[in-house]
């Protein structure tokens, strides 16, 4: 599964979809529909030939700051503001209503944000809260011990190197399995750990700093010797992990064991760790063996009073932005400032918004949809999803690279992918967490041990379909490889993705492009891995599968050649899905939306053809600036694109993009035709 970043909203496409008239006497003629175009921000000087996205974008590039808060901000970002003003109008309510029922879910949001609010009473406490966290860490004696913790802490969440997760087994879809997967490093990459290069070693010496400052502020001894030790076996950590790039393939990080099976293989003492985590399946997945062989060796390597400084450390690491304020400042100068560029932290009631998320996000999503969404969205959105997928069918039908096998297949697949607009059929039920109005590090960590139960609970039980990995609030989407679903939430189906009011083009080229970008991940490198089931099974012919490789070949060199730093390129191996759902997701879209002229030419708004306005829509979702801090951690971490290239790099291999605008050898964007990359 993989967020997008940007989504899905609804389209109203001629007798598909149409906006019902009041009863009794005529209804009024349609108002002409608007172009759905912000032309304040093109750059006319600009030949969308030469460059699209600055043609669409540049003005709004040139003339906006992005808030001294975020990293980047863009059309997303826009609408998650949005989306956060409104869980603010809905958690206010809650938050002031103290008659409310002690177990009711309006309580619950009331005081869970209440308590994040209480800025005297954590200012008071400081780092009191985790005094019992700290003294389970002094009781470890011995390596047994320490294994048994990493499990005990894996309930309520605490970062540490044995990541644990219950999911749908990739190879039995219909059940669920356990899974572990490697951890333990604070910075965004192991290469901010393991490159030489003055950057990074700037950044550790930085690292270093903050952490000595947040062990001083706990009252923790030799914080400076301690900070160099945390770092040191982070250090390890990283040079035993897999890449980025290694954990994107299905088949490699899918291992399956016993638990006496796991501890001949890698070394570590899985029956303790399980025990300590609460699991009694007698298998599980482990996505990188070599990482654990790594671990089970620092286990008993490791000085054990280093282990115990490091997993203090990782509890200041975890809750610091939920204690004093000296200990959330010194959080945000080196998380916020020097890994991600931000001059401020985000207003106290943003960051409450998103600590109440964390905790009760369906809940206050079941508030958000009663309030935020019209039921009419989700029957446009749904319209619109049709439309797409009927050209998805159309496209394996016309492939000239796919056999008549591959193509059954294929359209077998499509025709079981689920559709999830909106909200969940069925909410998740919070009656049993207790949420106490003058306790946050209680609150979270009771919240993360409900949710470490109810994962281990489905163990054993038929997988439920009705899930969502998302909330509605939530401004994304995504597909799920194992579901076979995609699922887009409430708060991303209205503008500037989509507009009810524009011509169907721009909505088309924009959210038709999303929806698109969803569904063609069914059938990217490590989507097409996954049957129509969800298992992860190979059901293409050795002679499709060569071919498209190929393609792809030729699409991570493509993006291999970005560099949207002066040191820094793309890397187009950790890209490659989302690469391929941007050009299949584009150039499907424009397929359904040719589909939908039926044969009749489009019209001219606002100086520009249909085709014209599909193309300026879809870059104009991409319109966003970024931070170079946040640019770079993104360019190791990201497997999206910076948007500059998701829209330029994708329309130079769509050729209804060179028709639309007349483009020639000598315009900047313009591909020969043999180089061009088509999928779908």
């Amino acid at each position: 599964m993989r967020i997008w970043g940007r989504r899905v909203v609804v389209l109203v496409t001629g007798a598909a979809v149409g906006l019902s008239t009041a009863c009794g006497g005529a209804a009024p003629p349609p108002a002409p529909p608007t172009s759905g175009l912000d032309q304040a921000g093109f750059d006319r000087a600009v030949r969308p030939a030469d460059d699209l996205f600055d043609f669409v974008n540049g003005t709004w590039m040139r003339n906006t700051q992005i808030p001294p808060d975020m990293s980047e901000y863009g059309s997303f970002s826009i609408l998650a503001e949005k989306s956060r003003a409104n869980q603010r109008t809905l958690i206010d309510e809650a938050a002031k209503d103290t008659n409310a029922p002690a177990n009711s879910d309006q309580r619950k949001i009331g005081d869970m944000y209440a308590s994040f609010m209480d800025t005297g009473r954590l200012d008071q406490l400081r780092a009191a809260p985790l005094a019992p966290d700290f003294a389970a860490v002094d009781k470890i004696s011995n390596s047994t011990d320490l294994v048994r913790h990493l499990g005990e802490i894996q309930r309520f969440g605490a970062s540490n190197p044995i990541g644990l997760s219950v999911s749908q087994d990739s190879k039995q879809a219909t059940s669920y399995v356990t899974d572990v997967f490697q951890g333990g490093t604070s910075l965004p990459d192991r290469d901010y750990y393991l490159s030489n290069d003055k950057k990074f070693t700037d950044i550790r010496d930085k690292y270093r700093a903050y952490t000595a400052k947040m062990l001083t502020l706990a009252g923790l001894p030799d914080p400076d010797g301690t900070a160099g030790r945390v770092l040191d076996l982070e250090t390890k950590l990283a040079a035993a992990e897999w890449t980025k790039v290694q954990n994107r393939d299905p088949l490699a990080i899918y291992n399956r064991f016993t638990v006496a099976d796991a501890t001949k293989a890698t070394g570590m003492d899985w029956a303790t760790y399980m025990a300590g985590a609460g699991v009694t399946q007698p298998d599980f997945i482990i996505s990188q063996p070599s990482f654990f062989s790594a671990l089970s060796k620092m286990v008993t390597e490791v000085p054990l009073d280093t282990w115990k400084q490091y997993l203090k450390w990782h509890l200041l690491q975890d809750y610091g932005s939920y204690l004093s304020q000296d200990f959330v400042d010194t959080k945000f100068d080196f998380g916020g400032k020097v890994l991600g560029g931000r001059e401020q932290n985000r207003d106290r009631w943003q960051r409450g918004v998103a600590a109440v998320n964390g905790v009760l996000g369906e809940t206050l999503g079941r508030m958000y949809v009663s309030k935020y969404f019209a039921p009419e969205a989700k029957e446009r959105a749904e319209a619109l999803v049709r439309n797409l997928l009927d050209a998805y069918r159309r496209s394996i039908d016309t492939l000239d690279w796919m056999t008549p096998q591959t193509k059954a297949a294929a359209r077998a697949k499509l025709d079981k992918l689920a559709v999830k607009i909106g909200y969940p059929n069925q909410w998740k039920d919070y009656s049993k967490l207790e949420i106490k109005r003058d306790d946050l590090i209680g609150n979270l960590q009771r919240a993360a041990r409900f949710e470490h139960q109810r994962a281990l609970d489905k163990l054993g039980k038929p997988v439920d379909r009705n899930e969502w990995f998302m909330t509605p609030q939530t401004v994304n989407a995504y597909y799920s490889p194992t579901m076979n679903e995609i699922a887009f939430p409430a708060a991303i189906l209205q503008p500037p993705f989509f507009d009810a009011r524009a011509d169907d083009a721009v909505n088309y080229g924009a959210i038709g492009a999303v929806i698109g970008h969803e569904i063609s991940h069914a059938f990217d490198d490590q989507g097409r891995q996954y049957d129509g089931d969800g298992n992860l099974r190979d059901w293409w012919t050795p002679e499709d599968a060569q071919r498209f490789t190929a393609k792809t070949k030729a699409l991570v060199a493509q993006y291999n050649a970005y560099q949207p730093l002066p040191d820094a390129h793309v890397n187009g191996e950790l890209t490659l899905g989302e690469n391929i759902a941007d050009l299949s997701g584009l150039t499907v879209a424009h397929r359904a939306y040719q589909a939908s002229l039926a044969g009749k030419p489009s019209s001219v708004i606002d100086g520009f053809t249909g085709d014209q306005r599909f193309f300026l829509g879809f870059g104009q979702i991409w319109r966003t600036k970024e931070r170079e801090e946040s640019l770079r951690t993104g360019l190791l971490t990201d497997p999206h694109s910076p948007g500059l290239f998701r829209s330029n790099g994708v329309v130079t291999n769509v050729d209804a993009f060179y028709q639309a605008f007349d483009l020639k050898p000598t315009d900047k964007l313009f591909k020969p035709p043999a180089d061009r990359i088509h999928i779908w």
